[in-house]
């Protein structure tokens, strides 16, 4: 980094300060706080947290050195938990991305799958060859073969490269009726209602660990 894009001393300074002034703020908000779950903690200990990043990124940038502390930032804490304290149901939420890193090798091995249906249900060889040449087409064959944790465990296989996955454990008051939510199958994930959550991503060291959250639920942390 060049020295112009460097902080200055005086920013560096203001910085910890802005630290310094969380923490007051932050043994504030936990001293008078209301219950477990007070917006006001929850709120000092976001603004904690950035304050600490900004601190931490200004003290390397300008002398290359780092804090001995580490708090996860804002956009990696959940809300305060508001669900039930024993749910009678729950729903998993499962996000995984992929890239298409081989589409020679997913178009074969869609073109493969095809071919073992044609001849279990006596299909045409053109219907066959439809399904595999086009991207779109062969991603329908392969997750409509397979499970999504193998497609996981094989995305090599398949032509895939793994991106950021997550997993999130929602508590629920009763199970849905059949079919109620099948439409719209994710316009009620709610942060505040998560018992638990995993994440997967570049972004982590392989030999992270999980850790108790503020709200007492597993998260995976940078």
């Amino acid at each position: 980094m060049s020295d112009a894009a460097q902080p200055t001393a005086a920013e560096v300074r203001a910085a910890a300060e802005a630290v310094k002034a969380a923490l007051d703020r932050h043994l504030e908000a936990v001293e008078n706080r209301t219950g477990d779950d007070d917006p006001a903690v929850y709120a000092a200990f976001n603004a904690l947290a950035a304050a600490a990043e900004a601190y931490d990124e200004r003290l390397y940038d300008r002398y290359d050195e780092v804090t001995p502390f580490e708090i996860p930032g804002v956009e990696d804490t959940l809300p305060p938990y508001t669900g039930p304290e024993e749910p009678n149901a729950l729903s998993v939420l499962i996000r995984r991305d992929y890239a298409v890193a081989e589409p020679q090798r997913l178009l074969a091995q869609a073109q493969r799958i095809a071919d073992v249906e044609r001849e279990d249900e006596d299909e045409t060889s053109e219907t066959a060859a439809m399904v595999g040449t086009s991207i779109h087409a062969a991603l329908g064959v392969l997750f409509g073969e397979y499970e999504p944790d193998e497609i996981a465990s094989r995305h090599k296989e398949f032509g895939l490269e793994e991106g950021d996955s997550t997993l999130w454990v929602a508590a629920a008051d009763e199970l849905p009726e059949p079919g109620e939510w099948l439409s719209t199958p994710f316009d009620q994930a709610d942060p505040g209602r998560v018992v638990c959550r995993f994440d997967v991503s570049a972004v982590f060291d392989e030999d992270e660990l999980y850790e108790e959250d503020t709200a007492g639920r597993s998260r995976e942390t940078p």
